[in-house]
């Protein structure tokens, strides 16, 4: 369930207070008052057996009393008077009830439930949808609906507000009012029992009267759900994101260095970057970036130049832009031969730029004119200190319009209080941020910084897979599938390092030569075969960290020394913890890579959003070093490389003196293969590749362990993961006048052969296909349609082999289903030079296959008149077909 009914909740017609009360202070009295008060204008219907009127409203005694169903109701009796309510509004014809009352979850009824569940089990019947319960309720200003016991109103606006926190809204209400910040929307979520924050992701995202989302976020519960529903808002308006509990409360107890390092707080952080969401420290942060980003500009850079009236406020931005691990932007020699002839020779002849405290009107116009023409400055931060010598409201009415008219950023520090109110008005009004100090400034600059990289993420397409060892087939999952079940058959969950490694080396992970003895006479022996020289390790599945008990030695160059070295290992395990069992030793080759990074791959299993892959700097101090980024798979080449970037050893990966450049493909090759393992072995729990060799020849695998356990076989293996993976049980070979197509869903890689399939197009079918003539697809169009959420919608191409060898697009045909899967709007697309052979239709009946099989109700779609080829293919395949009054479009209808 998501979006169903949800018109009630946030539009209704009529609302009904159960519970309304003329007790002084009660819950029931504070909600009529506020709805009445706030200036509602549909039917208002007090419930309560104990009065007659309230508030000069007639007054029922029951739900079953009232003259109609409300469309809405706001329920504030004792929590055990709820699951009944609940059931006769739903018999009654309501859809959407607020639950105010706390407590149900702890409380039981006569069959054992929970009342929250027992509640939910009297609404599914009649899709009656509940906010709460433990709410404060909600406040949907532009129709003067205060359905909240909320001490305020809020002002009406067009950003929506979330909140699981009932203090932070009557708090947020309080410090939104006093500053003047309207809301479309503000909700209390409570405990979420049913609405939670995907379903109102999904609705806020399409609503009109919404430009951005305001979340205040304690917890997930429903990973998929979230993720599918915040990149959909994301892509369409600004989604800010407020997470509470970023500290960790301690390091969980793993089996390996991913597990301890993966927080719950870095997994979250890695959600809300992967959906293009930007999340904020603080409220202050939230709403300021709301008007930051409601203003900015496309940003082509991320280089700032500041110009300033004082040395002081340039330098306190300076600082904070560096701290911030922002950039500033190196002037031009011509830029600053430009600024010597009109600026005092005094100047600070660089970036930030300092135009002296005495400066007149004309020398703030000749500055930012000349600034604004300097191709390194991406975005200007103009910052100004009231002077006796010039007033700063004429300043800003010579500049605001120069900074209105510009294609860059600008953001203002007007600095100081009512001197420089009317300035600051004055920007404020040409759609300028504002911000009182420096750091406030630069702050919001890098919020729009973080929130386009964040996008960037989202619409960037990545080159054609760089893996060949995968995209050759080389991979044998069953191999890795076989070790891991023999594993758990004789009782074990903790994989060997030998077994780790020959399942790494499945699915084409460099691993160094490992053999697994039993004891050391064998060990001896694999040491012969293996060469000199070799390391030797314990074999226990009782030691996490093997150094630590003096159980991993190198360079052992003959059979005597492994010989002694193994004899001294097993007294040493004996003395140390001789409760350990020594399953044996584990021999390996010397690797001699005197250039390597040592770096840490490892997969950990998060509690709300499932499976997550780390990357950083390793070695035994891994948990010291702390370097180490996190992100959701699956993953691409482009995620791969910014999950890479998030760590300081980047830095040293990029060669430094006579260091050359660590292999950048090898690192990535190796991030997506473990991706694949993480999609195919849904009984991985942790992983850790530490120390991953990494130089310039390549990546090797040095050491691994691995944890596994039974897969839960009540659900699909891939619903684990917060993102659905590549889907690749549904590619298909046919034979197509006598050539082999592949049909299969697309996938972002194929973003250069989507280019060379539109570019074929005519310009009919490009009509056609998108209802307005359109040359080229831009960025953003090509990555909506490659990078697609499988959980939501799916788009079939038609490929094979180009003349050059190259996979080459021949038809796509898509579909996307409403959040609740009820109906799903198709459109199809075959290559302009390959109509009328049967290639829409073979891509129309898959689609159809596919949407019987996830249950989908209805296919829909709209076409132009003149395109009578798809009606006469829809038709053919079963399609009802209408044409619309208004505008003589075609709608086509496919019930399932």
């Amino acid at each position: 369930m998501s979006v169903r009914n949800l018109q009630h909740l946030f539009a209704p017609r009529s609302v009904a207070i159960i519970g309304a009360s003329a007790r002084p202070n009660s819950v029931g009295a504070t909600v009529l008052r506020n709805v009445i008060e706030g200036g509602f204008s549909g039917a208002v219907y007090p419930v309560n057996p104990k009065y007659d009127t309230l508030s000069g409203l007639p007054v029922y005694a029951r739900v079953s009393a009232l003259p109609a169903a409300p469309d809405l109701a706001i329920i504030c009796t004792p929590p055990a008077t709820v699951p009944g309510l609940v059931r006769q509004l739903g018999e009654a014809g309501t859809r959407a009830a607020i639950i105010l009352t706390a407590g149900l979850s702890a409380l039981h009824d006569s069959q054992g439930r929970t009342l929250r569940q027992a509640a939910l089990d009297a609404a599914r019947p009649y899709t009656l949808r509940l906010l709460g319960p433990n709410c404060v309720g909600l406040l949907v200003p532009g129709i003067g609906l205060n359905a909240s016991f909320a001490h305020t109103g809020a002002l009406p606006g067009k950003i929506a507000f979330v909140s699981q926190s009932g203090a932070l809204v009557t708090g947020v209400l309080d410090w939104a009012k006093s500053r003047g910040i309207g809301f479309s929307k503000f909700i209390s979520l409570g405990d979420s029992a049913d609405i939670d924050f995907g379903d109102l992701l999904d609705y806020l995202a399409s609503d009109p009267h919404t430009s951005a989302i305001l979340l205040y976020m304690e917890d997930v519960r429903h990973a998929r759900k979230f993720m599918s529903a915040a990149r959909a808002a994301a892509r369409s308006k600004p989604t800010l994101v407020l997470k509470a509990g970023r500290v960790a409360e301690g390091a969980k107890a793993a089996a390996s260095h991913t597990g301890a390092l993966a927080g719950s707080d870095d997994v979250y952080d890695a959600a809300i970057r992967r959906a293009g969401m930007l999340r904020v420290l603080g409220t202050e942060d939230l709403f300021a970036a709301v008007a930051t980003l409601a203003h900015a500009r496309p940003l082509f850079g991320e280089r700032l130049v500041i110009l300033t009236n004082g040395g002081g406020p340039g330098v306190m931005a300076t600082d904070a832009v560096v701290s911030g691990k922002g950039s500033m932007a190196q002037l031009a020699p011509d830029t600053v031969a430009r600024l010597d002839a009109v600026l005092p020779s005094t100047w600070s002849g660089a970036n930030p730029v300092d135009i002296i405290g005495d400066a007149p009107v004309q020398r703030y116009v000749d500055a930012l004119n000349i600034v604004l023409q300097d191709p390194q400055a991406d975005a200007i931060l103009f910052i100004h200190a009231p002077t006796a010598i010039v007033p700063s409201l004429e300043i800003a009415r010579a500049i605001a319009p120069l900074a209105k008219a510009s294609s860059r950023n600008i953001l203002a520090c007007w600095l100081g209080g009512d001197a420089v109110a009317e300035a600051r008005a004055i920007f404020t009004e040409a759609g300028i941020p504002s911000f009182g100090t420096p750091e406030e400034a630069v702050s919001a600059y890098l919020q729009i910084v973080q929130y386009r990289r964040n996008q960037n993420l989202l619409m960037q397409v990545p080159p054609a897979a760089c893996d060949d060892a995968l995209a050759d087939g080389a991979a044998n999952p069953a191999a890795a599938r076989a070790l891991v079940h023999a594993a758990l058959a004789s009782g074990r969950t903790l994989l060997s390092e030998p077994e780790t490694k020959a399942v790494l080396a499945a699915y084409g992970v460099a691993v160094v030569q490992t053999r697994s003895t039993a004891s050391v006479e064998e060990a001896v022996a694999a040491a012969r075969e293996i060469g000199f020289p070799v390391a030797l390790k314990i074999l226990s599945p009782d030691i996490t960290h093997k150094s630590d008990m003096g159980g991993v030695a190198l360079d052992l160059e003959d059979a005597d020394a492994v010989r002694a070295v193994a004899q001294r290992m097993n007294k040493r395990l004996a003395e140390l913890q001789p409760q350990a069992r020594l399953e044996g030793f584990s021999v390996q080759q010397m690797a001699r890579r005197p250039e390597a990074h040592e770096l840490i791959i490892g997969v950990a299993t998060d509690p709300v959003f499932g499976p997550v892959i780390l990357f950083g700097q390793g070695g035994i101090a891994v948990e010291v070093t702390a370097d180490h980024a996190v992100a959701l798979p699956p993953l691409n080449v482009v995620l791969a490389r910014d999950l890479i970037s998030r760590t300081r050893v980047a830095r040293l990966l990029a060669g430094y003196r006579n260091r050359p450049p660590a292999n950048m493909d090898a690192i990535i090759a190796t991030l997506m293969r473990v991706s694949h393992m993480v999609a195919d072995l849904p009984e991985l729990v942790e992983l850790d590749i530490n120390p991953l060799l990494v130089d310039s020849d390549g990546a090797l695998a040095l050491d691994a362990r691995m944890r596994v356990a039974i897969a839960d076989q009540s659900a699909s293996t891939l619903d684990r993961l917060a993102i659905r993976p590549y889907p690749h049980e549904l590619e298909e070979r046919i034979d197509w006048h006598g050539a082999s197509l592949l049909l299969r869903p697309i996938q972002p890689e194929d973003g250069p052969a989507h280019v060379t399939f539109f570019n074929a197009l005519s310009d009919d079918d490009v009509r056609y296909r998108m209802f307005v003539r359109v040359r080229e697809l831009n960025a953003s169009q090509l990555a909506r349609f490659t990078q697609i959420d499988y959980d939501r919608e799916m788009a079939f191409i038609a490929t094979r082999p180009g003349p050059d060898g190259v996979n080459e697009t021949l038809g796509v045909a898509r579909v996307v289903c409403d959040p609740d899967n009820v109906a799903a709007e198709f459109a199809v697309t075959v290559r302009s030079d390959l109509k009328g052979q049967g290639l829409g239709q073979v891509l129309m009946e898959k689609l159809i296959a596919y949407c019987r099989s996830r249950g989908t109700r209805e296919i829909v779609g709209e076409a132009l008149p003149q395109n009578t080829r798809i009606t006469k293919l829809a038709r053919k395949l079963g399609f009802e077909i209408s044409k619309a009054a208004e505008d003589g479009s075609v709608h086509m209808r496919l019930p399932l």
